[in-house]
Protein backbone atom coordinates (compact mmCIF):
# COMPACT_ATOMS: atom_id res chain seq x y z
CA UNK A 1 0.00 0.00 0.00
CA UNK A 2 1.60 3.20 -0.76
CA UNK A 3 2.54 6.03 1.95
CA UNK A 4 -0.40 8.02 1.78
CA UNK A 5 1.36 11.31 3.71
CA UNK A 6 3.95 11.45 0.71
CA UNK A 7 3.63 12.30 -3.52
CA UNK A 8 0.17 12.48 -3.03
CA UNK A 9 -0.06 14.91 -5.99
CA UNK A 10 -0.08 14.04 -9.68
CA UNK A 11 -0.44 15.41 -12.70
CA UNK A 12 -2.66 13.76 -15.20
CA UNK A 13 -3.43 15.13 -18.98
CA UNK A 14 -6.86 14.67 -21.05
CA UNK A 15 -5.80 14.01 -24.81
CA UNK A 16 -8.46 15.67 -26.73
CA UNK A 17 -7.94 14.81 -30.27
CA UNK A 18 -9.45 13.53 -33.71
CA UNK A 19 -8.42 10.45 -35.16
CA UNK A 20 -7.06 10.00 -38.92
CA UNK A 21 -10.55 8.25 -39.12
CA UNK A 22 -9.97 4.36 -39.67
CA UNK A 23 -6.10 4.55 -40.09
CA UNK A 24 -4.50 2.61 -37.75
CA UNK A 25 -0.57 3.78 -38.50
CA UNK A 26 -1.68 7.49 -38.87
CA UNK A 27 -3.80 7.80 -35.47
CA UNK A 28 -1.27 5.89 -33.77
CA UNK A 29 1.49 8.59 -34.81
CA UNK A 30 -1.47 11.30 -33.10
CA UNK A 31 -1.56 9.35 -30.22
CA UNK A 32 2.41 9.27 -30.00
CA UNK A 33 2.56 12.43 -30.29
CA UNK A 34 0.21 13.28 -27.65
CA UNK A 35 1.61 11.36 -25.32
CA UNK A 36 4.73 12.86 -26.24
CA UNK A 37 2.92 16.36 -25.28
CA UNK A 38 1.25 15.24 -22.16
CA UNK A 39 5.31 13.84 -20.78
CA UNK A 40 6.56 17.15 -21.54
CA UNK A 41 4.02 18.89 -19.75
CA UNK A 42 5.16 16.30 -16.00
CA UNK A 43 1.65 14.03 -16.70
CA UNK A 44 2.34 10.94 -15.61
CA UNK A 45 -1.01 9.58 -17.12
CA UNK A 46 -2.34 10.24 -20.42
CA UNK A 47 -5.85 9.36 -21.21
CA UNK A 48 -7.66 8.91 -25.13
CA UNK A 49 -11.02 8.74 -25.68
CA UNK A 50 -12.93 5.43 -26.52
CA UNK A 51 -11.97 3.58 -29.92
CA UNK A 52 -10.06 6.39 -31.22
CA UNK A 53 -7.65 3.83 -32.51
CA UNK A 54 -8.45 3.41 -35.50
CA UNK A 55 -12.29 4.98 -34.84
CA UNK A 56 -15.35 5.03 -33.67
CA UNK A 57 -18.30 3.62 -36.14
CA UNK A 58 -19.73 6.70 -36.92
CA UNK A 59 -21.05 5.01 -40.63
CA UNK A 60 -23.34 3.57 -38.78
CA UNK A 61 -26.26 5.81 -38.59
CA UNK A 62 -24.79 7.54 -41.93
CA UNK A 63 -25.36 4.77 -44.17
CA UNK A 64 -28.17 2.49 -42.79
CA UNK A 65 -25.97 0.01 -41.08
CA UNK A 66 -28.90 -1.74 -39.85
CA UNK A 67 -29.76 -3.12 -43.59
CA UNK A 68 -29.26 -6.73 -43.34
CA UNK A 69 -26.59 -8.46 -45.90
CA UNK A 70 -25.80 -5.45 -47.62
CA UNK A 71 -23.03 -5.50 -49.49
CA UNK A 72 -21.96 -1.58 -48.79
CA UNK A 73 -22.02 -2.35 -44.91
CA UNK A 74 -20.22 -5.15 -45.79
CA UNK A 75 -17.07 -3.56 -47.82
CA UNK A 76 -17.05 -0.82 -44.73
CA UNK A 77 -16.53 -3.30 -42.17
CA UNK A 78 -14.46 -5.49 -43.34
CA UNK A 79 -12.49 -1.84 -44.01
CA UNK A 80 -13.10 -1.02 -40.31
CA UNK A 81 -11.75 -4.67 -39.43
CA UNK A 82 -8.21 -4.27 -41.37
CA UNK A 83 -7.45 -1.23 -39.49
CA UNK A 84 -8.73 -2.23 -36.22
CA UNK A 85 -5.68 -3.36 -33.39
CA UNK A 86 -4.29 -6.73 -32.91
CA UNK A 87 -2.46 -6.89 -29.37
CA UNK A 88 -0.69 -9.99 -30.19
CA UNK A 89 0.57 -8.47 -33.78
CA UNK A 90 2.40 -5.72 -31.80
CA UNK A 91 0.02 -2.47 -33.46
CA UNK A 92 0.60 -1.01 -29.92
CA UNK A 93 4.58 -1.74 -29.58
CA UNK A 94 5.51 1.83 -30.54
CA UNK A 95 3.24 3.13 -27.35
CA UNK A 96 4.01 0.86 -25.09
CA UNK A 97 7.82 1.74 -26.27
CA UNK A 98 7.03 5.12 -25.61
CA UNK A 99 5.09 4.75 -22.67
CA UNK A 100 8.07 3.17 -21.17
CA UNK A 101 11.03 5.63 -22.77
CA UNK A 102 9.13 8.88 -20.75
CA UNK A 103 7.80 6.93 -18.24
CA UNK A 104 4.37 7.55 -18.53
CA UNK A 105 1.05 5.57 -18.17
CA UNK A 106 -1.63 5.59 -21.05
CA UNK A 107 -5.00 4.68 -21.35
CA UNK A 108 -6.39 4.19 -24.50
CA UNK A 109 -9.67 2.92 -26.45
CA UNK A 110 -9.07 0.99 -29.85
CA UNK A 111 -11.41 -1.52 -31.86
CA UNK A 112 -9.53 -4.78 -30.69
CA UNK A 113 -9.41 -7.87 -33.42
CA UNK A 114 -8.49 -10.23 -30.66
CA UNK A 115 -6.72 -13.62 -31.45
CA UNK A 116 -8.39 -15.05 -28.07
CA UNK A 117 -11.83 -14.41 -30.05
CA UNK A 118 -10.58 -15.87 -33.31
CA UNK A 119 -9.39 -12.69 -34.82
CA UNK A 120 -12.18 -11.26 -36.53
CA UNK A 121 -14.97 -10.03 -34.99
CA UNK A 122 -14.29 -6.30 -33.09
CA UNK A 123 -14.14 -5.40 -29.42
CA UNK A 124 -14.70 -1.68 -27.32
CA UNK A 125 -11.62 -2.06 -25.68
CA UNK A 126 -10.26 -0.37 -23.29
CA UNK A 127 -6.11 -0.86 -22.71
CA UNK A 128 -4.09 0.47 -19.96
CA UNK A 129 -0.65 0.75 -20.46
CA UNK A 130 1.50 1.19 -17.46
CA UNK A 131 4.89 3.56 -16.89
CA UNK A 132 6.94 0.29 -17.96
CA UNK A 133 5.08 -0.26 -21.10
CA UNK A 134 3.55 -3.38 -20.62
CA UNK A 135 -0.17 -3.83 -21.45
CA UNK A 136 -1.69 -4.26 -18.01
CA UNK A 137 -4.94 -4.61 -18.89
CA UNK A 138 -7.51 -4.83 -22.09
CA UNK A 139 -11.34 -4.19 -20.49
CA UNK A 140 -13.55 -4.98 -23.93
CA UNK A 141 -16.75 -3.12 -23.53
CA UNK A 142 -19.40 -5.38 -21.92
CA UNK A 143 -22.62 -4.18 -23.44
CA UNK A 144 -21.97 -2.04 -27.15
CA UNK A 145 -24.50 0.41 -27.19
CA UNK A 146 -27.55 0.90 -29.58
CA UNK A 147 -26.10 0.86 -33.31
CA UNK A 148 -22.68 -0.28 -32.10
CA UNK A 149 -23.97 -3.66 -31.55
CA UNK A 150 -23.85 -3.82 -35.64
CA UNK A 151 -19.91 -4.05 -35.57
CA UNK A 152 -18.66 -4.13 -32.01
CA UNK A 153 -19.01 -7.50 -30.34
CA UNK A 154 -20.30 -8.03 -26.22
CA UNK A 155 -17.24 -8.02 -23.87
CA UNK A 156 -16.69 -9.54 -20.70
CA UNK A 157 -15.62 -8.85 -16.82
CA UNK A 158 -11.99 -10.03 -17.57
CA UNK A 159 -11.13 -6.41 -17.71
CA UNK A 160 -12.68 -4.88 -14.30
CA UNK A 161 -9.69 -4.34 -12.83
CA UNK A 162 -7.69 -1.53 -10.71
CA UNK A 163 -4.38 -0.68 -10.75
CA UNK A 164 -1.82 1.44 -8.38
CA UNK A 165 -0.66 4.74 -10.29
CA UNK A 166 1.76 6.32 -7.51
CA UNK A 167 -1.06 7.19 -4.34
CA UNK A 168 -4.07 6.32 -6.64
CA UNK A 169 -5.72 3.11 -7.50
CA UNK A 170 -6.68 3.59 -11.33
CA UNK A 171 -9.53 1.99 -12.58
CA UNK A 172 -11.59 2.70 -16.10
CA UNK A 173 -14.72 2.01 -18.46
CA UNK A 174 -16.08 2.59 -21.26
CA UNK A 175 -19.17 5.12 -22.49
CA UNK A 176 -21.97 4.15 -21.18
CA UNK A 177 -20.76 1.49 -18.88
CA UNK A 178 -20.55 4.35 -16.68
CA UNK A 179 -23.55 4.78 -15.81
CA UNK A 180 -24.19 0.80 -14.96
CA UNK A 181 -24.23 0.76 -11.18
CA UNK A 182 -22.68 -2.61 -10.53
CA UNK A 183 -19.44 -2.27 -13.06
CA UNK A 184 -18.45 0.96 -11.46
CA UNK A 185 -19.08 -0.77 -7.67
CA UNK A 186 -16.61 -3.68 -9.15
CA UNK A 187 -14.06 -1.07 -9.35
CA UNK A 188 -15.06 0.94 -5.70
CA UNK A 189 -14.24 -2.43 -4.19
CA UNK A 190 -11.02 -2.36 -5.23
CA UNK A 191 -10.08 0.95 -3.95
CA UNK A 192 -10.51 2.79 -7.04
CA UNK A 193 -10.27 6.17 -6.66
CA UNK A 194 -8.84 7.75 -10.01
CA UNK A 195 -11.62 6.63 -12.39
CA UNK A 196 -11.31 6.95 -16.05
CA UNK A 197 -14.07 6.98 -18.71
CA UNK A 198 -13.38 7.11 -22.07
CA UNK A 199 -16.08 8.41 -24.64
CA UNK A 200 -16.63 9.06 -28.22
CA UNK A 201 -17.19 12.99 -27.51
CA UNK A 202 -20.00 14.92 -26.43
CA UNK A 203 -21.41 17.27 -23.50
CA UNK A 204 -24.64 15.15 -23.29
CA UNK A 205 -21.66 12.28 -22.16
CA UNK A 206 -19.73 14.31 -19.87
CA UNK A 207 -21.49 17.26 -18.27
CA UNK A 208 -23.56 14.94 -15.60
CA UNK A 209 -22.19 11.49 -15.12
CA UNK A 210 -18.44 13.02 -14.34
CA UNK A 211 -18.99 14.77 -11.35
CA UNK A 212 -22.04 12.35 -10.08
CA UNK A 213 -19.31 9.35 -9.88
CA UNK A 214 -16.44 11.42 -8.92
CA UNK A 215 -19.60 12.22 -5.71
CA UNK A 216 -20.31 9.00 -5.59
CA UNK A 217 -16.90 7.34 -5.43
CA UNK A 218 -15.69 10.06 -3.59
CA UNK A 219 -12.73 9.73 -6.04
CA UNK A 220 -11.05 11.91 -8.86
CA UNK A 221 -12.75 11.49 -12.10
CA UNK A 222 -11.50 12.19 -15.76
CA UNK A 223 -13.66 11.92 -18.57
CA UNK A 224 -12.13 11.78 -21.98
CA UNK A 225 -13.44 11.94 -25.66
CA UNK A 226 -12.25 12.29 -29.08
CA UNK A 227 -12.86 14.73 -31.56
CA UNK A 228 -15.10 14.29 -35.20
CA UNK A 229 -15.36 16.66 -37.24
CA UNK A 230 -16.84 15.79 -40.99
CA UNK A 231 -13.70 17.53 -42.03
CA UNK A 232 -11.95 14.66 -40.32
CA UNK A 233 -13.20 11.81 -42.85
CA UNK A 234 -9.99 11.02 -45.01
CA UNK A 235 -11.32 11.05 -48.57
CA UNK A 236 -10.46 7.36 -49.44
CA UNK A 237 -12.74 6.32 -46.97
CA UNK A 238 -15.31 3.34 -48.19
CA UNK A 239 -18.45 5.21 -49.29
CA UNK A 240 -16.80 8.30 -48.22
CA UNK A 241 -19.40 10.86 -50.66
CA UNK A 242 -22.41 8.82 -48.55
CA UNK A 243 -21.29 9.49 -45.52
CA UNK A 244 -20.38 13.04 -45.98
CA UNK A 245 -23.37 13.54 -47.70
CA UNK A 246 -25.04 12.58 -44.48
CA UNK A 247 -22.60 14.03 -41.74
CA UNK A 248 -22.99 16.69 -39.75
CA UNK A 249 -20.13 19.11 -39.38
CA UNK A 250 -19.26 17.88 -36.11
CA UNK A 251 -20.21 14.30 -34.59
CA UNK A 252 -18.12 14.07 -31.74
CA UNK A 253 -17.70 17.74 -30.20
CA UNK A 254 -15.21 16.39 -27.35
CA UNK A 255 -16.26 17.88 -23.99
CA UNK A 256 -13.25 16.00 -22.09
CA UNK A 257 -13.45 17.37 -17.98
CA UNK A 258 -11.99 16.10 -14.52
CA UNK A 259 -13.79 16.40 -11.31
CA UNK A 260 -12.52 16.47 -8.03
CA UNK A 261 -13.81 13.55 -5.50
CA UNK A 262 -16.73 16.72 -4.35
CA UNK A 263 -17.84 17.03 -7.72
CA UNK A 264 -15.89 20.23 -8.50
CA UNK A 265 -14.36 20.65 -11.69
CA UNK A 266 -10.73 20.67 -11.99
CA UNK A 267 -11.01 21.12 -15.77
CA UNK A 268 -14.35 21.79 -16.82
CA UNK A 269 -15.39 20.39 -20.33
CA UNK A 270 -13.44 21.65 -23.27
CA UNK A 271 -16.07 21.69 -26.28
CA UNK A 272 -14.52 21.27 -29.52
CA UNK A 273 -10.81 21.75 -28.76
CA UNK A 274 -8.32 19.50 -30.34
CA UNK A 275 -5.63 19.58 -27.75
CA UNK A 276 -3.76 17.65 -24.21
CA UNK A 277 -4.77 19.12 -20.88
CA UNK A 278 -3.14 18.68 -18.04
CA UNK A 279 -3.77 19.22 -14.13
CA UNK A 280 -2.67 18.41 -10.86
CA UNK A 281 -4.57 16.29 -8.59
CA UNK A 282 -3.95 15.61 -4.89
CA UNK A 283 -4.78 12.15 -3.14
CA UNK A 284 -5.26 13.92 0.24
CA UNK A 285 -8.42 15.44 -1.10
CA UNK A 286 -9.74 11.20 -1.75
CA UNK A 287 -8.90 10.77 1.97
CA UNK A 288 -10.72 14.05 3.20
CA UNK A 289 -13.58 13.40 1.14
CA UNK A 290 -13.71 9.36 2.70
CA UNK A 291 -14.45 10.81 5.76
CA UNK A 292 -17.91 10.82 5.52
CA UNK A 293 -18.65 8.53 2.95
CA UNK A 294 -16.92 5.28 1.56
CA UNK A 295 -19.18 3.04 -1.07
CA UNK A 296 -17.77 0.15 -0.02
CA UNK A 297 -15.81 0.84 3.36
CA UNK A 298 -17.33 2.66 6.50
CA UNK A 299 -20.55 3.40 4.73
CA UNK A 300 -20.94 0.01 3.48
CA UNK A 301 -22.88 -2.80 4.18
CA UNK A 302 -21.66 -6.26 2.94
CA UNK A 303 -23.70 -7.97 5.46
CA UNK A 304 -26.66 -6.73 3.66
CA UNK A 305 -25.84 -6.26 -0.47
CA UNK A 306 -23.03 -7.94 -1.91
CA UNK A 307 -21.58 -7.87 -5.90
CA UNK A 308 -20.36 -10.94 -7.49
CA UNK A 309 -17.81 -10.42 -10.22
CA UNK A 310 -17.09 -12.92 -12.75
CA UNK A 311 -13.64 -12.02 -14.44
CA UNK A 312 -13.03 -15.09 -16.64
CA UNK A 313 -11.68 -14.26 -20.07
CA UNK A 314 -14.47 -15.76 -22.30
CA UNK A 315 -13.70 -17.96 -25.06
CA UNK A 316 -15.66 -20.43 -27.57
CA UNK A 317 -12.84 -23.46 -26.79
CA UNK A 318 -10.55 -24.84 -24.24
CA UNK A 319 -8.11 -26.99 -25.87
CA UNK A 320 -5.97 -29.35 -24.02
CA UNK A 321 -3.04 -31.26 -25.31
Amino acid sequence: MPDITSHSKMKVALAQIAPVWLDRDATLQKIMAATRDAAEQGAELVTFGECLLPGYPFWLELTNGAQFNSQKQKEIHAHYVSQAVNIESGHLEPLCELAQQHQIAVIVGIAERPSDRGGHSLYASLVYISKTGKVENVHRKLMPTYEERLTWSPGDGHGLRTFPLNNFTLGALNCWENWMPLPRASLYAQGEDLHVAIWPGGEHNTHDITRFIAKEGRSYVMSVSGLMRASDFPKNTPYYDEIIASAPDTLASGASCISAPDGSWVIEPKIGTEGVFVAEIDHQKVLQERHNFDPVGHYSRPDVTRLQVNRERQTTAVFKD
